[in-house]
């Protein structure tokens, strides 16, 4: 009996690959909000009471997508952190950016699918929260490991009000000894990455920065110099 269960499981998960490979070729040709499971069904050649035993509802099938996107980027982000130098925090950070960028170009609709347009009657459910916070969690351990080496070119601008709480709260969450002004400014700083990113996938740089290569470059470069991370001493001149 273990043997015919292990093969059902098994053909489970080939199938719930199929069915996701699909659900992604029609993200690309129709987009997240026309994403149907009679289509995908229908695709695969199924009934779709059959693929309902699978995914019992289109949100299911697009937590699944949106779980599998955030995984994806957050396993090429840590290999390519892993593949930079341990001491230098500069270039982990550009590691960092470049991978989140070449998964985007390379993975056009999954992006979409999770830093685009939300999907309109869909609320993400809490299973996907861990996945999402994969990439900015690699950025706060980032800068906890340059605490004591930041080179800050300007004196940061306070925090005042709900946001010094929201900041205060949240290192002391997820990063003790991390100055809550360097945790704002990372945000910020991640958010500008991304906003860079989505102005080069969505055409927004057509007539001005494209190729965009040079533009992300510098400012890749330029947050870094702005939340003050240190170059590891056998990278400096």
């Amino acid at each position: 009996m273990a043997a015919i269960r292990t093969a059902r499981e098994r053909a489970r998960e080939e199938l719930t690959r199929e069915i996701k490979a699909e659900a992604r070729r029609q993200l690309g040709v129709e987009g997240a909000q026309k994403l149907s499971l009679r289509a995908v069904a229908r695709e695969l050649g199924m009934v779709s009471s059959a693929l309902y035993r699978y995914f019992p509802s289109r949100d299911d099938l697009l937590t699944a997508l949106i779980i599998d996107a955030y995984n994806a980027l957050g396993d090429r982000v840590d290999a390519a952190v892993a593949a930079a130098p341990a001491d230098d925090v500069r270039a982990r950070w550009a590691a960092l950016c470049n991978a989140a960028r070449s998964w985007a170009i390379a993975s056009p609709h999954e992006y979409a699918l999770v830093y685009g347009t939300p999907v309109p009657g869909y609320t993400a459910p809490q299973e996907t929260v861990a996945p999402a916070a994969r990439v900015p969690l690699a950025v706060m351990a980032m800068l906890g490991d340059n605490v004591g080496g930041f080179r800050l070119e300007t004196a940061p601008r306070p925090l005042r009000g709900l946001l010094a709480q929201q900041m205060a709260d949240l290192a002391a969450l997820i990063a003790p000894d991390l100055n809550p002004v360097l945790l704002a400014r990372s945000m910020a700083a991640w958010a500008q990455v991304f906003g860079l990113i989505s102005f080069e996938l969505f055409g927004q740089f057509v007539g001005s920065a494209e190729p965009a290569d040079g533009l992300f470059a510098y400012s890749v470069e330029d947050l870094a110099d702005h939340l003050g991370l240190a170059v590891g001493a056998e990278h400096r001149p």
